[in-house]
């Protein structure tokens, strides 16, 4: 998981970024297929029963709102894009691209959507020696964003499927999709004239995950520079935490960047290893 979060390229005052046979069993952080339970092991339970039923009435609902609202925003001219891309690099990688349409604009209350497609790999430990995890995850999300005369609050939900494929020394596996829901949240502020407070949570089900960051910069040269933070965990026990330092909202013509860097500590690894990162988005 990385930072999918939409990015915000506002006004002047506020310029920055915003399973049957065989069974699927977990021992430590790694999913494997196997006929036999592995001593300690335990079934893999797939979503939630409940959320599984209510996401073709989201689906529905998604359906409904593109059918209605997408045309005739499109008619009005009223439609504002921003596309954007990430990538995480360090001990596990993840890359994510997608675009966030405003319904009618980005840089004033109103609908969002936000559509994500992103991929990475993740090393673990299994019984038979190092496994390598793929996943890709995808989403879109319907919401609403305020604006205040401090900062911009955002929240979002919607449906969310994930694919994963494990290799080890017997080959590739793959695993079953799941379809989940997704909620995302997330606060750009401005203490001061000069400093910008970011927060962000999303939280799905298709892999019972939860990621977070919070970061603070203060301004120099109208980029924002500071200290940053951010979790990730999902139900397999994996747990990533990444610290380090960021440059955010520096621009290159329509293009602006974001630039992290630091240390990141994991489930299954002994000592700390570097990440960079590295995020762009554009108006279309």
């Amino acid at each position: 998981m990385t930072n999918v979060s939409q990015y915000y390229k506002v006004s002047r005052r506020l310029k920055f970024a915003y399973a049957g046979n065989p069974r699927i069993y977990r021992l430590d952080s790694l999913t494997y297929l196997t006929d036999h339970a592995p001593k300690g092991g335990k079934p893999v339970r797939f979503g939630h029963p409940k959320i599984k039923i209510r996401l073709g009435g989201i689906c529905v609902a998604v359906g409904i709102f593109c059918r209605i609202s997408l045309p005739d925003a499109a008619r009005a001219g009223e439609i504002d894009t921003l596309v954007f891309g990430s990538l995480d690099a360090g001990a596990a990688t993840f890359m994510t691209a997608g675009a966030k349409v405003g319904l009618p604009s980005l840089d004033r209350d109103g609908a969002v959507v936000l559509a994500s497609l992103g991929g990475g790999r993740q090393g673990e430990r299994g019984p038979e020696g190092s496994v390598q995890r793929y996943t890709v995850l995808g989403a879109i999300n319907f919401g609403y964003q305020w604006f205040f005369d401090w900062g911009v609050v955002a929240a979002f939900a919607g449906p969310e499927m994930t694919t994963q494929m494990l290799t080890d020394p017997n080959g590739p596996t793959l695993l079953p999709s799941r379809f989940g829901l997704r909620l995302h949240g997330e606060i750009w502020a401005r203490p001061s004239e000069d400093t910008l407070l970011q927060g962000s949570v999303v939280a799905g089900t298709a892999l019972d995950s939860v990621w977070a960051r919070a970061a603070l910069g203060y301004r120099l040269w109208d980029t924002y520079f500071g200290p940053e933070a951010s979790l990730y965990t999902d139900a397999s026990g994996f747990l990533k935490l990444n610290v380090g330092l960021h440059a955010t909202d520096f621009t290159v013509g329509r293009i602006s960047f974001r630039i992290s860097a630091g240390i990141q500590s994991e489930t299954g690894r002994r000592s700390v290893a570097p990440y960079t990162a590295l995020s762009v988005w554009s108006p279309l």
